[in-house]
């Protein structure tokens, strides 16, 4: 359970009047179109601004996170500006759905998740989650099993690579998304919380297991024990983030590296992924025999087998993805 972060001391959420900046393309499409990968610049998801009440079932879940296939660029976009994208189970649930079609499309070759408005999310949006009724023993760790560590998973073991564009507050689950990415930019407004212990409540959505690999146990205690918003330009000096840039940069910036991306050899970088992954949790022997698997796997592709010849051939490679 990632409560959002405490009203006392964040910024009020977006309202009707608060501006609404999508990072990526997110223009909207007519109702009822088919939620396929499309072509540069079309609209794949409905879009329809969501009322500022808590979701219910006359929203429509695609407008809540919109999607679009991009020159070969999943974008995923939180479309709760409102509620600063505090995450319902139902956008919970599209998002992993829409990180394992990334990993299975060959047309998909870099992921981008960011969110509308001033903030990239807030935590999870309790409100709208299923009446479970009475709890039993094992509910709790059956319900972060099955939820926020599910989200966090979907991430980590996505085969394209994932880049976060965080253009606002990631609190708790949140901050949690963003740093589970492979990559993440950040805007100089943006900061991430650990807001756990304001409620007095652990660490959820891996939180424990995240932070000490990106920045040491001391570092990670300190955030999780103080609940101190870190602003952008610190987050990247403890090396939470890979870059801050102009708030009106975020978008051009992470176009620009998950189309980098994209344009790149794509399992090769899946399989970098995962030994870079594993390698935080296993010791030499088992990394270098799993670096050895990779580079089998590796060399039966067409991207590595143009790798090569082009260097044979000294001309710029083009990969296919293949």
């Amino acid at each position: 359970m990632t409560p959002s972060p405490s009203p006392r001391s964040d910024p009020p959420a977006a309202g009707p009047e608060s501006p609404v900046t999508p990072v990526g393309p997110v223009t909207p499409a007519r109702p009822g179109e088919l939620s396929k990968p499309g072509k540069r610049g079309q609209p794949v998801d409905a879009a329809a601004r969501p009322r500022p009440d808590a979701p219910g079932p006359a929203d429509s879940v695609p407008s809540l996170v919109l999607h679009a296939t991009d020159n070969g660029v999943s974008w995923i976009t939180l479309n709760r500006p409102e509620a600063m994208n505090a995450v319902t189970w139902e956008q919970r649930e599209r998002l992993i759905g829409l990180l394992a079609d990334a990993s299975a499309d060959p047309d998909v070759r870099a992921v981008v998740i960011t969110a509308t408005g001033r903030g990239f999310c807030a935590g999870a949006d309790l409100r709208g989650s299923p009446s479970a009724g009475e709890r039993v023993a094992g509910d709790v760790a059956r319900m972060i099993r099955g939820g926020a560590q599910r989200l966090i998973t979907a991430v980590l073991d996505c085969e394209k690579p994932v880049v976060a564009a965080v253009n606002g507050t990631a609190a708790g689950i949140g901050a949690h998304l963003a740093l589970a990415c492979d990559l993440v930019l950040a805007a100089e407004s943006a900061r991430f919380i650990e807001v756990f212990v304001r409620r007095g409540l652990v660490p959820d959505g891996g939180g424990a297991y995240l932070l000490p690999r990106l920045i040491g146990p001391q570092r990670a205690k300190e955030l999780m024990f103080f609940g101190d918003a870190v602003p952008a330009a610190e987050a990247a000096r403890w090396g939470l983030v890979n870059r801050v840039v102009p708030d009106g940069e975020l978008a051009k910036t992470a176009r620009e590296w998950a189309e980098r991306l994209a344009a790149g050899p794509t399992r090769a970088l899946a399989l970098t992924k995962q030994l870079v992954n594993a390698s935080l949790d296993t010791d030499r022997g088992t990394a270098f025999t799993a670096e050895a698997a990779a580079q089998e796997i590796n060399m039966t592709t067409a991207d590595a087998q143009e790798g090569v010849s082009s260097f044979v051939e000294r001309r710029t490679p083009t990969y296919r993805g293949r």
